[in-house]
């Protein structure tokens, strides 16, 4: 059973935060944050299969592979992506700044950054802004920190929830950024999630890849993977929980539904904050003959530029939805296809519905939260994707990004 918490990311026992304007935004906010680990900890990450991957990611990658780390140092305002050696260089300096204030060993820090692509990071602010997030490290440092990962966000997205492993109160937590340039795989932001379980480090990634599969993985903006993708779990055993070791292992169940819950309520709240959206879309696609297949379609549907700006139009154009599952690559048969906009049935086997009524679509459409369900009508599978809507907003932030 969850139980909702507050206290954000540092609510999980041995755990603080902080975050400091160091002067990489121009706009006076939170740019540089630390999130770390009072004692030793397991560690997993998801990094973006873009093949343009930031020197973060790079850098990341090889730190992770030891199943452990301590710190998560994190700038925003600067992508540090398309930097070439120097991108590299700038960011195992923040990990080596991170180390040396924490007094830990290079490889215990990740490292990730947001922003702009194609720009160096001004190292002459960041490091300075390293020292000082360090020395201001605390349990009420959470809301500093999410302020630090944000760009064109426009609220911060955390939760915390309190578990229980074979007796002991557990507790994870989760923040994350994320607005535009948003499509798996991974999916397009960034997110940090702690916990106080005892989770060996192997199982601890195979949990991570299977929650982020079912969750960021399955949302997307408007269908750019961005080069700086990552997700990170630590989990430092605190709660002296008996170490979950496999995924026979007692309370293994218990910890993957948590950290599912977790990366899916923050992959929602992604979408809910896409870039000038105004329509939070659930795309369920049922019917399928393989969860692959089923996906496809739901993504096609989530991607379609004709779709995504019909809902913000409120416009009943519903052969849009159609047409982007045939083309999608999904196997479908237009006789067995059938297709309910919120509840109301609008196509059966292929064909729309008798007494279909154009204005009660529009009232439906009108909505904020609105549920599409597409049966294929062909095997058991299923799917869900979220997605939003393509607003004037949308051209206008991502028009003057840069400016």
């Amino acid at each position: 059973m969850l139980t909702k918490i507050t206290g954000g990311i540092t609510a999980p026992q041995g755990f603080t935060a902080a975050g400091v304007h160091a002067g990489i935004k121009k706009n006076g906010k939170e740019d540089v944050g630390i999130i770390y680990s009072t004692v030793p900890a397991a560690a997993a990450a998801q990094f973006t299969t873009n093949k343009m991957a930031a020197a973060p990611v790079l850098v990341s990658r090889q730190a992770i592979a030891r199943g452990k780390a301590r710190a998560i140092v994190v700038n925003s305002g600067c992508a540090n992506a398309c930097t070439g050696d120097q991108g590299l260089t700038d960011a195992r300096t923040m990990a080596r700044e991170t180390a040396q204030a924490l007094k830990l060993d290079d490889c215990e820090v990740l490292v990730a950054s947001t922003g702009v692509i194609g720009v160096n990071l001004p190292m002459d602010k960041v490091i300075p802004g390293i020292t000082q997030a360090a020395g201001s490290l605390a349990a009420a440092g959470h809301e500093q920190m999410l302020a630090a990962i944000m760009t064109t966000d426009t609220f911060s997205k955390s939760c915390a929830y309190e578990f229980t492993l074979g007796g002991k109160a557990c507790k994870i937590a989760g923040i994350a950024k994320g607005a535009g340039m948003i499509h798996p795989n991974m999916a397009t932001m960034l997110s940090f999630i702690t916990t106080d379980a005892a989770v060996d480090s192997l199982i601890l990634k195979q949990a991570l890849a299977q929650a982020v599969e079912l969750s960021f993985n399955m949302i997307t903006v408007d269908g750019d993977t961005s080069t700086n993708d990552m997700v990170a779990v630590i989990a430092n055993g605190q709660a002296g929980n008996e170490l979950i070791a496999t995924a026979d292992s007692q309370g293994y169940q218990e910890f993957y539904t948590a950290l599912k819950t977790v990366c899916t309520e923050l992959a929602q709240l992604i979408v809910r904050d896409g870039e000038g959206a105004t329509k939070f879309l659930e795309i369920n696609v049922t019917g399928a003959v393989s969860f692959a297949e089923a996906k496809c379609a739901a993504m096609a549907i989530a991607k379609s530029p004709l779709v995504k700006t019909a809902f913000f139009g409120q416009d009943p154009n519903w052969g849009r939805i159609l047409c982007a599952v045939g083309y999608s690559g999904a196997q479908s048969q237009p006789e067995k296809t059938s297709l309910v906009i919120g509840d109301l049935t609008i196509v059966v086997n292929g064909q729309g519905a008798v007494g279909f009524d154009t204005d009660k679509l529009k009232a439906v459409m009108a909505a904020k939260d609105i549920a599409i369900t597409i049966d294929l009508g062909l095997g058991d599978a299923v799917a869900t994707v979220w997605t939003c809507d393509f607003s004037y907003e949308y051209v206008k932030i991502n028009g003057e990004y840069t400016t």
